[in-house]
């Protein structure tokens, strides 16, 4: 990898990419599924702790590279309700792993200069209490800011984010705070994840890692409703570079423009 850095050919067609990307059409929400972690590891010969962190690194150089492009929303899956199922030791790992990140975010100067709102989406109740109290504590330092918005999905299931916005529609309709008839796409929309009166908005991309050509039960509302395009890709997470995310743009842009 370090030989491809240094290639000159390399960082021409870089360049070449991100003043395509400048020039066309716009997109503004991308979402991740950062999938090979522990793959990587194992190839490696690494512990999957260490392939878990090299990931998060990983996360952290998505977010610079968003802001290079004008990109407004990230929405990065970092741990669903299936991975529930992992060992406890591992998710130990995770929640800790996940926690100082939320720290590290609420103290960025990055995060504050660009004024990026940090949000987590998913069932935040189900997660380890002091991980809660920290994501609390983060969004609350950021909530002010609207120029771009770093969303973490956690404990999240996209079928269970639809059935949770369904039930609570239904109890307002059974209290006669609305009329089922008022239901509409929009209404929903509010009613997903998180409910902090900014939904998170149709996406224009997914890109999903490590070789799976599959959305995981990601955003099914937001992304299949809008027939975003998708972007899968051989790297695993830890590998994934910045020319992979910029021709996963180009594809976007592509796509939506017919060209």
């Amino acid at each position: 990898m370090s030989f491809i850095l240094r290639n000159p050919a390399y960082t021409f067609y870089e360049r070449l990419l991100k003043s395509r990307i400048l020039a066309g059409v716009p997109v503004e929400h991308v979402a991740i599924i950062q999938d090979g972690n522990r793959r990587f590891a194992r190839q490696k010969g690494l512990s999957k702790f260490l392939g878990h962190s090299l990931g998060a690194d990983t996360s952290e150089r998505v977010m610079d590279w968003c802001l290079d492009v004008g990109v407004r929303h990230l929405t990065l899956y970092a741990f669903s309700t299936e991975n529930f199922s992992r060992n406890e030791t591992e998710k130990r790992y995770l929640f800790d792993l996940i926690k100082n990140k939320f720290i590290e975010l609420k103290r960025s100067k990055k995060i504050h200069h660009n004024q990026i709102r940090v949000r987590a989406i998913g069932r935040v109740e189900m997660l380890p209490q002091d991980l809660q109290e920290e994501i609390c504590r983060t969004q609350e330092a950021t909530r002010k800011y609207d120029n771009m918005y770093l969303n973490v999905a956690l404990a999240y299931g996209g079928q269970r984010e639809l059935i949770d916005a369904a039930r609570y529609l239904a109890r307002q309709v059974s209290a006669g705070k609305i009329k089922a008839a008022d239901v509409d796409e929009n209404l929903i929309a509010q009613h997903l994840y998180p409910q902090d009166g900014i939904p998170v908005p149709k996406v224009d991309l997914i890109i999903r890692t490590g070789g799976d050509c599959r959305t995981s039960n990601f955003l099914p509302w937001q992304a299949n409703g809008n027939e975003c395009a998708a972007y899968f890709c051989a790297p695993y997470w830890p590998e994934f570079r910045k020319i992979d995310f910029l021709r996963a743009i180009r594809t976007a842009q592509t796509r939506s423009s017919g060209q």
